[in-house]
C-alpha cells in the first residue's frame, strides 16, 4: 500500500489552480484534487481560493462537508 503524501500548508499552496498548477484543497487533514471540478473553475470557488486549508471556511458553507467525498484524496495536511 502506498503512504500518502503529506503536504505542508506551504506546500499545499502550490496547488492554487493558477498557471497551469492542479487545484488541490485541505479539509479536515485531508488533501483534495477538485481540479477536474467545474465548480473551481481558475483556482476560485465563490471567493475561496484553492490552495488553502478550508475546514473553517467549510462550517458556513450552504452544503455537507460529504460533497467532499466526490474528489480524490491526494495526501494529508500536515501542521
Amino acid at each position: 500500500m502506498e503512504e500518502a503524501k503529506k503536504f505542508t500548508t506551504n506546500d499545499l499552496s502550490q496547488f492554487n489552480g493558477k498557471n497551469g498548477n492542479p487545484t488541490y484543497v485541505g479539509y479536515k487533514g485531508k488533501v483534495y484534487d477538485v481540479t477536474d471540478s467545474a465548480q473551481w473553475s481558475e483556482g476560485d470557488h465563490l471567493g475561496h481560493p484553492a490552495g488553502i486549508d478550508l475546514t473553517e471556511q467549510m462550517e458556513t458553507a450552504p452544503h455537507a462537508d460529504d460533497v467532499m467525498e466526490r474528489f480524490k484524496v491526494v495526501g494529508t495536511l500536515t501542521t
